[in-house]
């Protein structure tokens, strides 16, 4: 795809891109996983307009700038928007994205939501405030996604999240789940998306320090040791040095479920799986 078009023609958001093979593959290989995912989960819907969230980090950059590459090649039939929720965190640079959007000619909303003070606020000392900081962002994303007539909450969550998801469910909310790349909000009126489900994070972090973006780090929840994630990350990073390509496995497993052969009995019949009678002589 990218192979037969001119480098020139790209979208300001790969201005300065590097010329390197090396980048051209991972660039195409980004792009490609991208589609996949959005064409497995049947994502897009044409004329539909999307909320772009841009956190700032690595993982929401690579997720604009793929998202405004298919679309630049006719391959995303729907409208971006991007969105950053300034969360009133102290420290944060406020005039970073809103100054990067505008370079890039990129249209865009910034909202300001001071939910810090109200997470610091409530949240005992010593306990994580990921939690009740994720669920005050949705509830304002999800707002604005309705205010500015989007159908889609698109984030930036990859394939590396979405195992720590499940071996965080697994091993403290005793149910296996995740992630999922396409979810149906509660009140049925937004989806929420993640098109880089297929996306390792390593190639999030080599693309986004390539295209040298300003990231912007969370100091939130960043400052605040021994959060469970981190363990399941730590164990994941592990296992991988040991067995490289353990974690694209993993991910593979979770798209081949086999329900006979796990143990809850709403999801399979046990109770009705008997041998078929032998028939009289």
């Amino acid at each position: 795809m990218l192979d037969d078009t001119d480098d020139t023609d790209i979208h300001p958001l790969f201005a300065g891109a590097p010329s390197s093979t090396e980048f051209r593959k991972l660039r195409k290989r980004l792009v490609r996983e991208t589609r996949a995912a959005i064409d497995d989960y049947g994502m897009a819907r044409p004329g539909d307009r999307w909320l772009v969230c841009l956190s700032g980090g690595k993982d929401s950059y690579t997720l604009l700038a793929v998202l405004h590459e298919l679309k630049w090649r006719g391959l995303l039939p729907v409208d971006l928007l991007a969105c950053n929720l300034d969360q009133g965190q102290p420290g944060f640079p406020a005039t970073v994205l809103p100054e990067f959007l505008s370079d890039r000619a990129v249209e865009h909303r910034i909202e300001y939501q001071d939910t810090y003070s109200i997470v610091t606020a409530k949240v005992p000392q010593g306990r994580t405030y990921c939690a009740l900081c994720s669920r005050l962002r949705r509830g304002n994303l999800y707002r604005i996604a309705r205010e500015e007539g989007c159908s889609a909450v698109v984030l930036g969550h990859h394939r590396d999240d979405i195992l720590e998801t499940f071996f965080m469910n697994l091993f403290h909310g005793g149910r296996l789940a995740t992630m999922p790349p396409k979810l149906l909000n509660e009140e049925g009126d937004l989806t929420v998306l993640r098109p880089l489900a297929y996306v390792a994070e390593d190639d999030c972090e080599r693309f986004a320090r390539a295209m040298n973006y300003p990231i912007i780090p969370c100091d939130l929840c960043g400052s605040q040791e021994g959060l469970q994630r981190m363990q399941v990350k730590k164990m994941l990073d592990e296992w991988e040095t040991r067995s490289p390509g353990r974690r694209q496995v993993m991910f593979r497993a979770l798209k081949n479920l086999r329900l006979s052969h796990m143990l809850d009995p709403q999801l399979f019949d046990f109770a009705s799986l008997f041998p078929k009678e032998k028939s009289p002589h």
